[in-house]
């Protein structure tokens, strides 16, 4: 095979990664509203409508930066590879049924109101927290050319550690965004039982941060000496 031929392969093996992940992204976007709203049992409901504006955004603004900068990163989310550790994929196996834990929840809440109604400050405060986490995660995202779905060491794409963006400050800062997100997530509800699902999603994020970061040390040429000079992996003086 020629070296134009090589190219030419690539190039349609990375926009059918791309137009996969867009699909995966439709659906997605589309499962979460019917979770929110069947739960509910209306569409009249605000708080799930300023959610999955704000997920929709959020997915826009990246994607097009993405598109503009590295595509790779779009079809590499598309896909869950082979040397995916065994634990990771409980782990975000887990974390997925928690988050939809979070859906769920928040609808049923909205339908039969186990939860007073939280007060207009702090509501808006959620929303704020929920916009300003998003676009750390995205700026994780766009920032790192390995931003992929699971743990695992990308060989065949040259992976190397990133230090760029948000990753000099934390080694997993996109964990940050999607743990404070996700708990913002159930105020935007205005749930407070949906908070339960929420913070076991958090925790369950705090190991596999924990369990992630062994595995970059252990594997991943670099990432010893960026641990050394970068030391915390979630929050800056604590942990």
């Amino acid at each position: 095979m020629t070296t134009n031929s090589v190219v030419k392969q690539g190039n349609r093996d990375l926009n059918k990664g791309i137009r996969k992940r867009a699909r995966q992204l439709i659906v997605q976007t589309a499962a979460i509203g019917a979770i929110l709203f069947v739960s509910a049992g209306t569409v009249r409901w605000l708080g799930a409508w300023v959610y999955l504006s704000i997920y929709v955004v959020g997915i826009a603004i990246s994607g097009v930066i993405l598109y503009r900068t590295n595509r790779e990163v779009i079809a590499e989310r598309a896909e869950v590879r082979q040397e995916t550790k065994g634990w990771d994929r409980l782990i975000t196996s887990l974390a997925a049924l928690l988050i939809v834990a979070v859906f769920v929840l928040g609808g049923l809440d909205f339908r039969f109101g186990w939860s007073l109604e939280l007060p207009l400050w702090l509501w808006l405060a959620a929303v704020a927290v929920l916009i300003l986490t998003s676009a750390f995660s995205s700026w994780a995202m766009i920032s790192n050319a390995f931003f992929a779905p699971t743990v695992s060491i990308q060989e065949d794409r040259g992976h190397t550690v990133v230090t760029g963006g948000p990753y000099r400050f934390v080694r997993h800062p996109a964990y940050i965004g999607w743990i404070l997100g996700t708990l913002a997530t159930a105020l935007v509800l205005g749930s407070l039982w949906a908070l339960v699902p929420a913070v076991l999603g958090g925790i369950v994020f705090v190991f596999r941060t924990a369990l992630e970061d062994q595995t970059l040390q252990a594997e991943l040429e670099g990432y010893r000496a960026y641990a050394a000079e970068v030391k915390y992996r979630l929050v800056p003086g604590v942990w």
